[in-house]
């Protein structure tokens, strides 16, 4: 049976479930992220966005919110419109939510390298040689400087010490990781090359049939 993503979220409102407690880790790592970014224009990309409860809602009282550009690429059209919606309501101009495929690059084309990239609910979706491939594109969707935040299940076998390691093999820094909730990772990583091309019509992962 195909999950429903709509229903999916409900979860998020479920005090004290795991995704209530992911979304609070990963909301604090965007703040921390805005709250260090140099200044001037900055730009966010979130890849499988959902109804953007990750960005939006910190977007919509963070002192940098008239500095971002973002673009939300979420495939479910349901829970893009949430997305928009919660955008609109709260004045975010810069915020684009876009019906499409995350995984593809020219998704993110004209708007990278970014300043902020979230990947979150990607990582526990598709097999481990796409994690590693996905890794490898986030030289390409960051700035130099930039900040990839991402989570994973931690279920065994766990990959997120591994996941850690390719962060750091393709050029960036670890800043944080942490485990918000039971079989929950977050991690945060810094780019410090520079930022590599992003090639054009490349799937940078499949989901796994759920």
């Amino acid at each position: 049976m195909t999950r429903d993503w709509l229903s999916w979220h409900e979860d998020y409102d479920q005090p004290g479930s795991a995704l209530a407690a992911r979304l609070t880790e990963v909301q604090r790592q965007v703040r921390t992220a805005l709250d260090q970014a140099p200044a001037g224009p900055l730009r966010v990309v979130s890849a499988c966005a959902g109804q953007g409860r990750d960005l939006i809602p910190v977007l919509a009282t963070h002192p940098r919110r008239s500095d971002v550009t973002a673009r939300l690429v979420e495939l479910d059209p349901r829970n893009a419109a949430v997305a928009e919606d919660a955008a609109r309501a709260a004045g975010l101009t810069g915020v684009q939510v876009v019906v499409g495929d995350a995984a593809s690059t020219d998704a993110y084309a004209d708007l990278v390298p970014a300043d902020v990239v979230l990947l979150c609910g990607v990582f526990g979706n598709v097999s481990d040689a796409d994690v590693r491939a996905t890794v490898g594109h986030c030289a390409a969707l960051c700035a130099s400087g930039g900040t990839v935040i991402w989570t994973r299940h931690r279920r065994e076998p766990d990959l997120v010490p591994t996941i850690c390691d390719w962060f750091v093999q393709e050029g960036f820094a670890q800043v944080a990781v942490g485990t918000p909730a039971d079989q929950v990772g977050v991690g945060v990583n810094r780019y410090l090359g520079h930022p590599r091309l992003l090639p054009p019509g490349v799937t940078m992962f499949h989901f796994l049939p759920n």
